[in-house]
């Protein structure tokens, strides 16, 4: 998939909170299904700390992950989302090289 955006981004919630984060970025994923240009949103959380949790995304292009960022429901989840942070979100952005799936 030439063009596209791959990102691993690890969040560190506050103590204790890392289910609710994951809740919240559960239903993140589940609305990234209804855009076309979303390939994948895998949730995933660390099992030597469950207040760590992973996010890994795949975009046919920064536009189109850039444009989500825009959408209401996006906004009103990171609103939720940041009060149960340590700090900010840390993105790994990925070149595609190759794979299976995408």
């Amino acid at each position: 998939m030439a063009g596209a955006l791959a990102m691993h981004i690890v969040f560190s919630a506050r103590r204790g909170e890392g289910d609710a984060l994951a809740a919240i970025l559960l239903e993140a994923a589940e609305s990234a299904r209804e855009i076309a240009e979303c390939r994948l949103y895998l949730v995933g959380c660390s099992p030597a700390n469950s207040d760590k949790v992973w996010v890994t995304e795949v975009w046919t292009s920064r536009d189109a992950y850039l444009a989500s960022l825009e959408d209401e429901r996006v906004q009103a989840m990171v609103a939720r989302a940041v009060p149960l942070l340590v700090g900010p979100p840390q993105p790994h952005e990925l070149t595609s090289v190759a794979g299976t799936g995408l």
